[in-house]
């Protein structure tokens, strides 16, 4: 009898049967006031909740200091508020919409008792109705939150970061407008007129900047005369080295670039400049100054959805369907470019991307059904 008592200060396992499972419980002594301290753990089966007092007695000798209900939501709300110092907030919104699914399926387990398979479960079912790319963001982020956890000591190890991320549903390919639909495209554009950013169109697709870097350039970095007289001869330019990114920076430091205007751009935005005298005029004191090429009718940022709803319209009026982001008129200027047989490292140094291959693999969409210059040279060569 006396080797099968419990000593005083061991682990208990008993059977909870108002609530049907298994409860292990870990004595931690007393607090200041008298009361018995106390961590448990439940599960299924006794031998599921043994395993368990093993980890937690693991937790507690590595000073993990997680309350018994502290749950997986809990730590994403911690990792959001706290663990994200420096982010814009576009980018803490990103984060929690692509979690947002998670926390409600998932959010109520506690996370010390989270494992491997539960992240896999959420992250499966996440990828069942969501792209590859969103599940990759998701899973990245959960990671990153149960890391904030770990290191304030309320988990013992990061589960999610054992986990491979699951193959999503296919999300939209990107795609590039032909030269036909970018002539119209450009064409109805410059009907400033009728199309507020009308400017906007034009300059990114004949310039290919990324819609950030449209969103953030300012009159002081566009040039539209140039210089003629020095030698060599500097032409209309913008200087791209400007983003709406946190901070102010570029994607990348190839990103910061100085770019010749096409002569077309350069008389659309003159034209740009004028027209944005009257709504500054309308606005009066509600006007900020903030030096803008781009901007809302008062003079404040464009944002994103902005843009979108804006080229949509231009995109409608111009007859090639309403199906485009603003983002692909980068691809289209980069695919032109390549369709008409511009080196990718030239193209490569225009759109500022730290590699060619970025140029070649993500941005680049073949517009020739028949690529000719390999037999081209061959006639030239040996014909």
């Amino acid at each position: 009898m006396s080797g099968t008592r419990r000593r005083h200060g061991d682990d208990s396992i008993y059977f909870d049967h108002a609530r049907g499972y298994w409860v292990g419980a870990v004595s931690l002594g007393h607090s200041p006031d008298g009361r018995r301290k106390r961590r448990t753990v439940r599960g299924h089966t006794k031998t599921e909740v043994r395993d368990k007092l093993r980890g937690l007695r693991e937790e507690i000798s590595a000073s993990v200091q997680a309350p018994a209900s502290y749950t997986l939501g809990q730590a994403i709300d911690d990792w959001l508020d706290a663990g994200l110092d420096g982010r814009s907030e576009s980018t803490i919104t990103k984060y929690r919409h692509v979690l947002k699914p998670v926390s409600e399926k998932f959010g109520w387990a506690i996370l010390r008792e989270l494992t491997a398979n539960d992240v896999r479960r959420a992250l499966t079912s996440l990828a069942k109705e969501q792209s590859s790319a969103t599940v990759a963001i998701a899973h990245n982020a959960l990671t990153r939150a149960i890391r904030h956890a770990e290191s304030r000591d309320k988990v013992r190890r990061n589960v999610s970061a054992l986990v491979d991320t699951p193959k999503g549903k296919l999300g939209r390919p990107s795609k590039a407008m032909s030269l036909k639909e970018a002539r119209a495209l450009l064409e109805t554009a410059s009907d400033l007129e009728r199309h507020r950013l009308g400017a906007y169109v034009v300059l990114c697709l004949q310039t290919g900047i990324r819609t950030e870097e449209g969103r953030a350039l300012r009159w002081e970095h566009v040039d539209l005369d140039g210089r003629p007289d020095e030698e060599p001869p500097i032409p209309a330019n913008i200087a791209v080295w400007r983003s709406v990114r946190e901070h102010g920076d570029t994607k990348t430091r190839l990103s910061r670039r100085t770019l010749a205007l096409p002569d077309h751009a350069v008389e659309v935005l003159r034209q740009h400049r004028q027209r944005q005298n009257q709504p500054r005029t309308d606005a009066g004191e509600l006007w900020e100054e903030s030096d803008l090429v781009f901007c809302t009718n008062i003079g404040k940022k464009l944002d994103a959805g902005n843009v979108r709803r804006q080229f949509k319209l231009v995109a409608k009026a111009a007859g090639v369907g309403t199906d485009w982001t603003p983002q692909e008129l980068r691809h289209t200027f980069v695919s032109l470019l390549s369709a008409n047989g511009m080196p990718t490292e030239e193209i490569a140094r225009l759109a500022g991307h730290s590699s060619t291959r970025t140029t070649e693999v993500i941005y680049r969409r073949e517009l020739r059904p028949v690529l000719t210059r390999g037999a081209e040279a061959m006639d030239a060569l040996l014909g």
